[in-house]
């Protein structure tokens, strides 16, 4: 009897480290369709109450681009089990490149993993150098800043909300930058955007750069715009 048990806590451990052996080389094999998944899945629920009480955070975020890091797969679990990961404070849309992702407070590891990050405090849409970075994921991914690398072009428009008002911007730069070049984000007295991610290799910047238009009611918007900023998340537009 205690040798029957013992071969059946053997077979069971045998066949449990299996099983382990088998998920483990799942995850490995899917790593970059479930990091995909996991970031291009993320819906956040955006009010104005809340970008009001997040843009009171600003000061308190990291803006040191510096300290991002690769993303992982283990860097966007962590960001999607966390309630509450990042302080969302709007959303940018890109049409031309079907690029819509919220903008959230700082460029910390979690913040990037879901969202474009901001790369200076206090900022404001529509005034100075608006700032902004995200992640790159290559290999034709449609997610985050992706696109921007892959198909962004001069004279496409960019616009970014804050579901009160809708502030236009037009590309008409596209510049390769060494990551030492940070006064690229150093606020302006022109109005513009400044758009940056990594290239394939991680070696080097992608700048992109957009002069101010105009600013609009979120209901002024065009319908296009309208569209992606609404369709993309829960954004409570009447609160």
């Amino acid at each position: 009897m205690k040798q029957q048990k013992q071969r059946r806590a053997r077979g069971w451990l045998r066949w449990t480290a299996v099983v382990i052996l088998l998920l483990v080389a799942v995850v490995l094999i899917f790593n970059q369709q479930i990091k995909y998944y996991l970031t291009e899945s993320y819906r956040p629920q955006i009010t104005r109450q809340a970008i009001q009480k997040n843009q009171a955070k600003q000061s308190s975020a990291n803006y040191d681009y510096s300290d991002a890091q690769d993303l992982s797969l283990q860097t966007v679990a962590k960001a999607r089990a966390k309630k509450q990961p990042i302080n969302i404070i709007g959303e940018i849309t890109v049409p031309a490149i079907d690029l819509t992702i919220p903008i959230a407070n700082g460029v910390d590891n979690t913040t990037l993993a879901l969202a474009a990050g901001t790369m200076r405090p206090n900022m404001k849409m529509g005034e100075g150098n608006y700032a902004l970075a995200g992640h790159n994921m290559a290999n034709g991914s449609k997610v985050l800043f992706s696109p921007l690398y892959s198909k962004s072009k001069v004279g496409q428009k960019v616009y970014i909300t804050d579901l009160k008002n809708v502030y236009e911007y037009k590309i008409y730069e596209r510049k390769i930058i060494d990551p030492s070049e940070v006064e690229v984000v150093n606020n302006t007295k022109d109005k513009i955007i400044t758009l940056i991610t990594c290239d394939e290799t991680g070696a080097h910047r992608l700048m992109v750069r957009g002069s101010y238009v105009k600013k609009m009611s979120f209901n002024k918007a065009p319908q296009q715009v309208q569209h992606n900023f609404s369709s993309k998340y829960t954004t409570g537009r009447n609160s």
